[in-house]
């Protein structure tokens, strides 16, 4: 099936938009393979490129212009787009990527109100929204996923789209069989992400000792202690939200908009704690993550502290 005559690719998620970029001119190949590609960029542009790129050319070809950085347009590309709105070339695709911000707003008003189709390309920013992104991918590759190796990897990896997108295609490859979350802590359990997690697991477990030793090891090799003390905060930050819901698992995932067997993982942890308990923990994990963002000159044995009472918290003591 081929796209629209215009295409508007909107957001700031670079790697999304890619990705839709690039399905657009496979639809386009698959319907005319002998498709003419021009790459335009809309802060250069020259006044009237755009109307004799789409020009029907001598031998019937049809046209694929693909304008980048919308964002820092002209006002030449901003005449001369609008004008083409209004008599739109029938055997042409426009594909327009506007990274965000409000240049161009006329432009991007006029796409919208043509009715023309727009992609929008937002960070991914919760746990839930990256966990289904890469549920996505395993599933349209054809291949499995277990739901604890998905959150390990969300957790290793998650930070930046396309490295979360490259780790999926390298298990893809890779795995003989369902993907488990020991496959994931052998390719990425050495990122200091997954470090920091481990240290966390450990000591919302209440093992002391092994998340004290774990995290020694992460600092001995350089590891800083800003993201250890955010995995600290993510882990008791989802205990404390379970912890006061109420429903089915299922039920305060949808409310929470996590994963339910996250949900139901909270729920056992919370068996451990008390509520004094917890709310000491979310103290001294607060006061650990100013002290390792400057305010202490010992950044070192503010993670240690926060790892020591946590621990001691979820054995009740």
């Amino acid at each position: 099936m081929a796209p629209a005559a215009v295409v508007l690719i909107t957001g700031p998620e670079e790697y999304l938009g890619i990705r839709a970029m690039d399905r657009v001119r496979s639809q386009v190949r698959a319907a005319a393979p002998d498709v003419e590609i021009t790459r335009l960029t809309a802060g250069s542009y020259e006044a009237g490129a755009l109307a004799m790129n789409v020009s029907p050319s001598l031998f019937g070809e049809s046209k694929l212009i693909e304008v980048d950085g919308l964002e820092a347009m002209n006002d030449a590309f901003l005449a001369d787009a609008l004008t083409y709105l209004k008599h739109v070339e029938q055997d042409a695709v426009l594909v327009l990527r506007h990274g965000g911000g409000t240049r161009g707003k006329k432009l991007l008003d006029a796409v919208k109100a043509g009715g023309w189709p727009t992609v929008d390309c937002q960070p991914l920013k919760k746990d839930a929204e990256k966990t289904a992104f890469v549920t996505a991918e395993f599933k349209a590759a054809g291949r499995r996923i277990t739901p604890e190796a998905v959150q390990s990897l969300v957790n290793a990896v998650g930070a930046n789209l396309s490295e979360l997108a490259a780790a999926c295609s390298q298990l893809i490859a890779d795995a003989s069989t369902a993907v488990d979350a020991d496959m994931v802590d052998r390719y990425y359990g050495g990122r200091v992400e997954a470090t920091a997690f481990k240290v966390a697991d450990a000591a919302m477990a209440g093992n002391g000792p092994v998340a004290l030793s774990t995290l020694r090891h992460a600092l001995a090799t350089g590891a800083d202690p800003v993201p250890l003390v955010a995995a600290l905060a993510a882990k008791l930050r989802t205990v404390a939200k379970v912890a006061g819901a109420k429903g089915s698992a299922a039920q305060i995932a949808k409310q929470l908009g996590m994963q339910p067997w996250l949900v139901e993982q909270a729920q056992r942890d919370v068996r451990r704690w008390t509520p004094e308990g917890l709310a000491r923990s979310i103290q001294v994990t607060a006061e650990a993550d100013a002290q390792v963002k400057g305010l202490s000159r010992d950044p070192v044995y503010a993670v240690e502290h926060a790892v020591t009472v946590i621990a001691a918290a979820a054995r009740g003591r």
